[in-house]
């Protein structure tokens, strides 16, 4: 069967998080969302454990829903069980800062990782703790435990947190995990990179390249995610992702990069947003203040990659770029995504139209003329159609976004249709 699922979303028990970021909240986005399948995020902490066994019930093998009681409307959604862990900590010579995904297939497989992590680190600080413990070794630990748990680097390069990333990170996934680099099946390309750019890496070739939201309000889930083809249970969801086959993994769904707040390098205090072109002409030092730039995503990926921009080779997972249906209609009605009108409009189209994923990849044109403003509808054509323009964002700032409502631009070649 067709599954959308989104593995990385945060709690209300992590930092700058919604305090909406709860079991009832979560399942009723991801219905309107359109996402089958949603990861729990941060299993780690003690009371958002305690909050999942409450109110969480065991469904289709590994997987959870809403348990009698909690449930009035025999909600469709599927939760499976995951938490990011922030691993600081020092080897060849830097300091290493990495953010690692752990899917887990049981709660009883949970409860004995926590109890290990607790006697490295205090769970209860944060939804995402942070531990002093070597990526390696958090591999070593969740896997001794049960060999089916998934360790996926997240948002890889992201400058400060990631395996790749400028400001702490690696240039391979050996100097990383060394002998445990086997087990690494699949890596997250984040908000400010697409698998366009990660195929330019050969030693990604055998990788999975998930999306994932990293929601921190109910709002943003689903903004990234992957559509499997397989059947609902944790064995098949996880061998889904790590078999890298189109059979299996049909596509994922992505932001356009440049939307992501680290696409391009840039020193947001001085407003300087350089390509990477421009940086290497600096110095990679901002001209305003003699500071040093935030390195971003694409700067990261050029100086890493083994092949040339545009490479695509034979039998890559597709990918279909997408802009958040709130964020369409904020542009055409020309108010802020926080506008209660784009609230309003958003909430009339999902009751007559049907998912938010459904309305932005598959709804006709005749179909939501019926539902919404004729600016609205040409809105979410021309994202389909790859008509937008986006000034890049950088170090910390969203990419700007602009929508040719008129129809006489082009800026981006037409996205190919999904299979």
């Amino acid at each position: 069967m067709k599954i959308i699922a989104d593995f990385h979303i945060h709690s209300k028990y992590s930092r700058a998080t919604s305090p909406s970021m709860d079991i009832e909240s979560l399942d009723q986005w991801a219905r309107k969302k359109g996402v089958n399948v949603l990861g729990t995020g941060d299993f780690t902490h003690p009371g958002w454990l305690a909050n999942l066994k409450e109110k969480l019930e065991p469904a289709e093998a590994g997987l959870f829903k809403l348990a009698f009681g909690v449930d009035k409307t025999n909600s469709p959604t599927r939760f499976i069980l995951t938490s990011e862990i922030s691993c600081i900590y020092s080897k060849n010579g830097r300091v290493r800062k990495i953010h690692i995904i752990v899917v887990a297939p049981s709660v009883d497989v949970v409860e004995k990782i926590n109890k290990q992590l607790s006697a490295i680190g205090n769970l209860k600080a944060d939804g995402r703790p942070i531990l002093g413990l070597d990526a390696k070794e958090l591999a070593k630990i969740v896997l001794d435990i049960d060999w089916r748990c998934l360790i996926i680097p997240g948002h890889i390069w992201t400058p400060w947190f990631s395996l790749f990333g400028s400001k702490s990170g690696f240039d391979t996934i050996e100097e990383c995990f060394e002998e445990y680099s086997k087990y690494i099946y699949a890596v997250e390309t984040g908000l400010s990179s697409n698998p366009a750019m990660n195929w330019r890496l050969s030693f990604l070739d055998k990788i999975a390249l998930i999306s994932n939201s990293d929601a921190h309000s109910p709002q943003k889930i689903g903004r990234e995610a992957n559509v499997l083809n397989t059947e609902l249970s944790y064995d098949g969801i996880t061998d889904a992702v790590k078999s890298n086959n189109k059979a299996k993994f049909l596509y994922t769904i992505e932001f356009f990069p440049e939307e992501g707040k680290y696409h391009y390098d840039g020193h947001r205090a001085c407003g300087i947003s350089f390509c990477p072109k421009e940086s290497k002409k600096n110095n990679n030092v901002c001209p305003k203040c003699n500071k040093p730039l935030t390195i971003g995503v694409l700067n990261r990926v050029e100086e890493l990659a083994d092949r040339p921009d545009g490479y695509n080779g034979e039998d890559r997972i597709p990918f279909y770029s997408l802009i958040p249906l709130e964020e369409i209609i904020a542009k055409a009605r020309g108010v802020t995504v926080a506008s209660k009108k784009v609230g309003e409009d958003y909430e009339n189209l999902i009751k007559t139209c049907g998912s938010e994923f459904s309305i932005l990849l598959d709804a006709s044109r005749g179909k939501l003329n019926g539902c919404a403003l004729p600016e609205i509808v040409d809105g979410i054509m021309k994202v389909r159609e790859g008509k937008v323009a986006i000034e890049p964002g950088f170090d910390g700032v969203y990419g700007k976004i602009k929508i040719s409502l008129a129809g006489a631009g082009n800026d981006k070649k037409r996205q190919k249709p999904l299979l």
